[in-house]
């Protein structure tokens, strides 16, 4: 009876690794089914292979076209072979693109390819807008995209500040310079310094003068009051003052001239108080 007791644990042991082999039996594949649609896959991916290296030819030519003054094709197209990898399918056109966009004074540059061996390549130059310190040069955009400049046209205006500064210094000469056109007035020089000041010239010789704080509202009192005045009165005035918490001070060109007037009229010039920003 013992012996006949032992075998029945024995006997439900072996019952349950039965019970879960049964569950983890993976469920029937019919390869003679599947066989078929695997070789139309792998005929499919060959004939797509077959195709593509079958049009994958070598880059013959390579097409360079734009409105060229400050970038050379000879140049562009040096950039292209040089990092040209694979042939006219296989060749990697945004690592080409980012590459001749690298390129000083090239601003946006597309490359397509052009059946059956060749690239062509537009390239789109960049326009400078002002120039930034001694050197360099600012687009449209307020990006400084050469630091030196070995040519820098002196008609352009001159921006400068500390370094970093080139977006929030372009952004105030393109929100003002249009406005001072209206009036007659031409913005030739805008400086940010490191204290925050800012300060510009007018083409006509006259420097304003805003200091660190209310830069907007300042820019607007100029606009309504000092700018009519400028324009009546160019030769008389060398510079003025916005650095007051309503109104400015006028430095005149003659010595007897003076200073500062008091308040008459529209012609406000003078605050009593001066802020505490410069």
């Amino acid at each position: 009876m013992t012996a006949l007791a032992g075998l029945w644990p024995r006997r439900a042991r072996n019952r349950a690794r039965v019970d879960k082999r049964r569950r983890l039996r993976l469920p029937a594949v019919n390869w003679k089914r599947l066989a078929p649609a695997a070789l139309g896959t792998l005929a499919v991916a060959s004939l797509a292979a077959a195709i593509v290296f079958a049009l994958d030819r070598p880059i013959r030519h390579i097409d360079v076209a734009g409105a060229f003054q400050r970038v050379s094709p000879l140049d562009v197209e040096q950039v292209v072979r040089s990092r040209l990898q694979g042939g006219f399918v296989s060749s990697n056109l945004e690592g080409l693109q980012r590459a001749i966009e690298a390129l000083p004074w090239v601003d946006h540059a597309r490359v397509q390819r052009r059946w059956p061996d060749a690239l062509a390549v537009q390239v789109t130059e960049q326009t400078a807008s002002a120039r930034w310190g001694a050197t360099g040069l600012l687009n449209a955009r307020g990006e400084l995209f050469v630091r030196v400049a070995h040519h820098v046209p002196t008609e352009l205006p001159q921006l400068d500040g500390p370094e970093g500064s080139e977006r929030q210094v372009s952004q105030l000469f393109f929100e003002a310079q249009p406005r001072l056109l209206e009036s007659g007035l031409r913005i030739t020089a805008l400086r940010l310094d490191a204290r925050g000041a800012w300060e510009l010239d007018l083409a006509n010789g006259v420097t304003v003068r805003f200091g660190r704080r209310q830069l907007q509202e300042r820019l607007e009192r100029f606009l309504k009051v000092g700018a009519p005045l400028v324009v009546s009165r160019p030769g008389d005035i060398s510079f003025l003052d916005l650095r007051y918490s309503n109104g400015f001070t006028v430095g005149w060109r003659t010595p007897a001239a003076p200073q500062a007037r008091p308040a008459t009229g529209e012609e406000t010039l003078v605050t009593q108080k001066r802020d505490q920003d410069v």
